[in-house]
């Protein structure tokens, strides 16, 4: 009888006898996605039949359905929007999960539009992207427990999951900067349906009203068309009341892009006369002159969270909601002075 060691196989091994690569056997072997049942199923079988240990099988992860509404994206925000659906795609792949996207109008999203969506794509799991559910879609995903997180959302009754920038604190933080800058009279051009910007006015609104003697006043904008033109046209008949105003908090840096030009066209210096600031640091922040100062959102970061919050959702259905804000990081420009070390 030989007392010759027989030699533990080696992963080299099992790619020569399976006639792949190494690194696919070691992604095989570590239960890693992204390799066809075909190539998986061998590697398995030539590792188990030479005693090499196999790990179990990790539990397949439910496949997730984003819509994301189409009037956003078309209205502009495609941009805003297509950081997230980035960090959504690299969660979902990192985790093994099969994920699809759909455009869709909001006003059209019934519970019957979004059982078929589902189906359609083999979804357990939703993410609603910058879509605030109505009452009877809240009401058919609460009783069928469809496990739903809310990206770049928030719901008020906590009834499900959500990541959204602070956008209380962001905008607080923002109104902040030009407080500091020695600004009492300041504008807040917004307008939306959105629980995400209710929370910016009250974030503003609470700046404001921890200064003595500053004053704010909200401009309110139908956002239909082009909001860089509206805020234009607002900015110009705001200025032309001469009534003092200094300062423009915008909801957005498209919205801050107009009222730079109506302070320009008006005559007034920026930031010496006027200062603005935005928010979302947008790439067109980067194209004004001055460089507009904003509020950065880590937009890829929200979509990464969302799918962790679905993963935790996929595990247990009833748990209670949870919500994760992503910190608002303030961006130093040319359109606001004095306020860039916050």
């Amino acid at each position: 009888m030989s007392n010759e060691k027989v030699r533990r196989l080696r992963q080299a091994d099992i790619a020569t006898l399976a006639g792949v690569s190494v690194s696919t056997v070691s992604r095989v072997l570590a239960n890693e996605p992204g390799i066809s049942e075909t190539v998986r199923r061998q590697i398995l079988k030539v590792a188990g039949e030479h005693g090499y240990p196999v790990k179990p099988a990790a539990e397949a992860v439910a496949g997730g359905l984003a819509l994301i509404a189409s009037d956003g994206v078309t209205g502009g925000l495609s941009v805003f929007y297509e950081a997230i659906v980035d960090g959504l795609r690299t969660g979902a792949s990192e985790a093994g999960m099969p994920f699809e996207i759909r455009l869709v109008r909001e006003d059209r999203i019934t519970p019957d539009a979004v059982r078929d969506y589902m189906q359609a794509a083999g979804a357990a799991g939703l993410f609603l992207v910058g879509i605030d559910p109505n009452e009877s879609l809240r009401d058919w995903l609460q009783a069928t427990t469809t496990p739903t997180v809310l990206v770049n959302g928030t719901d008020p009754r906590m009834q499900f999951d959500g990541v959204s920038p602070a956008n209380f604190f962001g905008a607080y933080e923002a109104a902040s900067r030009l407080t500091r800058a020695g600004h009492r009279r300041i504008l807040h051009l917004s307008g939306s349906h959105r629980h995400t910007i209710r929370e910016r006015i009250r974030g503003f609104e609470a700046a404001i009203a921890a200064v003595p003697g500053a004053e704010g006043r909200f401009v309110s904008l139908a956002l239909q068309g082009s909001a860089s033109r509206e805020a234009h046209e607002r900015t110009a008949a705001v200025l032309a009341e001469n009534a003092g105003f200094t300062a423009a908090f915008c909801m957005n840096d498209f919205i801050a892009v107009g009222v730079l030009e109506a302070v320009t066209e008006a005559g007034l210096r920026v930031p010496e006369d006027f200062a603005i600031i935005g928010f979302d640091d947008l790439p067109c922040a980067l194209m004004t002159n001055p460089r507009l100062s904003t509020m950065r959102v880590d937009r890829a970061a929200l979509g990464r969270e969302a799918v962790s919050l679905m993963l935790t959702r996929f595990r247990n259905r009833t748990a209670a909601a949870r919500h994760i804000c992503q910190a608002v990081v303030p961006v130093p420009g040319g359109s606001v002075a004095n306020t860039e070390n916050p």
